[in-house]
């Protein structure tokens, strides 16, 4: 391993986000958020779903964002969360991770092999278990991975959470300490929001950035959200 790629790979593994924030990005309520990270703790035989930075107490990392995005998709199949650790423990026996939810085998055969555990408990028809899985591989298509298949860019969801929603917003560790930006830019959304509140018009903040007004419009929707949070 080159000393770059490590130093990018603890870049993704860092305390970075306090719980508010990333239930502001991912747009999870924050007693939701809170209580999957630590309402579930480390006991003698079984590690969390959601395993933050070595010493941290409260901030969660790039890939527990991703993580978290992941299992936001599949509970909103409304299963408890017992039920799904279940399942991810059934997944942990094939592909053991340190980022279950996060890792590539997840993403590809793994899916698999969750949905047709998780699928005994949500769905009696083949048909249901096979809704699921192709919508959560939509919901996967919004992670971008790098050759060795490492999470390394995230598009959240920022306006209905429609599977063809555009990919306007971007959160990538090595840009902006990780905070949303424009995709395509690096311009931070809370600066877009910013001049929004000062009195800047949407077409004047997109002809300065020289962008499509959409885009602006998303940004200034990503952090109204935020601020109401």
């Amino acid at each position: 391993m080159t000393r770059s790629k490590e130093l990018i790979d603890n870049i993704r593994e860092q305390p970075a986000y306090s719980m508010k924030e990333a239930s502001r990005y991912l747009g999870i309520p924050y007693p939701t958020l809170r209580d999957w990270v630590k309402a579930f703790p480390r006991t003698k035989n079984r590690k969390p779903v959601i395993l933050l930075p070595s010493g941290s107490q409260n901030f969660l990392s790039f890939m527990n964002l991703i993580e978290l995005y992941v299992l936001d998709a599949i509970r909103r199949y409304e299963i408890s969360f017992p039920k799904i650790r279940k399942s991810l423990d059934f997944l942990e026996k094939k592909y053991p991770s340190k980022h279950p939810l996060a890792d590539n085998s997840f993403a590809t055969d793994g899916l698999h092999l969750f949905v047709e555990q998780y699928g005994k408990l949500i769905a009696a028809s083949h048909e249901g278990q096979i809704t699921m899985e192709n919508i959560l591989k939509d919901y996967l298509k919004r992670i971008e991975r790098n050759a060795q298949g490492i999470p390394i860019k995230l598009y959240p969801f920022t306006c209905k959470r429609t599977l063809d929603e555009p990919k306007r917003i971007i959160i990538d560790p090595q840009i902006s300490f990780g905070r949303p930006v424009l995709a395509g830019t690096g311009i931070p959304t809370s600066v877009i929001y910013e001049r929004f509140m000062a009195g800047d018009s949407t077409n004047n903040i997109a002809l300065d950035y020289k962008v499509d007004q959409e885009k602006i419009e998303d940004a200034i929707r990503c952090e109204q959200e935020s601020k109401a949070a």
